[in-house]
């Protein structure tokens, strides 16, 4: 059961979930965690991934594949729209919306008022993810837990604030997407904030935490005569290898 596990190893979990949500079929996924039903989800580009056991059910959602046109559109439609409570991310909401029906119908039909819910997805899946959250929120549902990696920000503050699910955000160093779309257009993130460091570790995000990671990411960029590289620290690899570092080193996330 996924609330049998700690903190650390349920972020290995999620994290994987995440990874594997790139695939079209995870049923051995679930079924290897103990998930009886399971269900593939896609709709106009976006997909998905639902299942469910006695105790639990599991959302997970596909992030950006660089090839596919409509995935690039929704990243690059920042247009703010109106949304409860306040504006979020057009093309994260509508890439959203595509598979809404399908989740709350699923949730519905697998007795989710009355079973634990856990919600993973990583980039352009993070932010349908939380999207997704605020929506099961407001149908009457509880959200036992959200994990994101390498989210976007969605929505602005009166929208990001009026989400109570406990969410655990991760952002891996220098990964650039968790810097999009800018503050300066009113955009904000939401949850916990759980920073990894260059070495793989959890640390306090501070100016100076910040500067140390740019430049370490840089002179080991540069040792391999190579250009310092956000892009590389949001692949979901990395997020996976530094998240097992920080459980066999005995790290806490909070």
């Amino acid at each position: 059961m996924l609330k049998d596990q700690t903190l650390e190893q349920l972020a290995i979990t999620m994290a994987t979930l995440a990874d594997n949500a790139y695939n079209d079929d995870c049923r051995k996924d679930f079924s290897d965690l103990g998930f009886t039903t399971y269900q593939f989800m896609t709709n106009s580009g976006a997909s998905g991934h639902l299942a469910a056991n006695d105790k639990e059910i599991v959302i997970t959602f596909r992030g950006t594949v660089p090839t596919h046109i409509s995935d690039l559109v929704a990243d690059a439609d920042a247009l703010p729209v109106h949304d409860t409570d306040g504006f979020v991310h057009d093309g994260f909401k509508t890439y959203a919306l595509h598979l809404m029906q399908t989740v709350l119908n699923f949730v519905s039909a697998n007795g989710g008022k009355n079973k634990d819910i856990y919600i993973t997805g990583h980039s352009l899946g993070a932010a349908m993810s939380l999207y997704t959250t605020k929506e099961l929120e407001e149908s009457g549902f509880t959200v036992t837990k959200l994990f994101t990696f390498g989210q976007p920000r969605l929505g602005n503050k009166g929208y990001v604030n009026a989400i109570k699910t406990d969410h655990h955000r991760f952002v891996n160093c220098n990964d650039i997407i968790t810097h999009v779309p800018p503050l300066e257009l009113g955009y904000h993130h939401h949850g916990t904030l759980c920073y990894i460091n260059f070495y793989g570790n959890i640390r306090p995000i501070t100016g100076w935490q910040r500067f140390k990671d740019t430049w370490r990411n840089r002179f080991a960029s540069w040792k391999k005569f190579k250009f310092a590289d956000s892009f590389k620290d949001h692949l979901m690899a990395g997020y996976i290898k530094k998240l097992k570092n920080i459980r066999d080193s005995g790290q806490k996330i909070l």
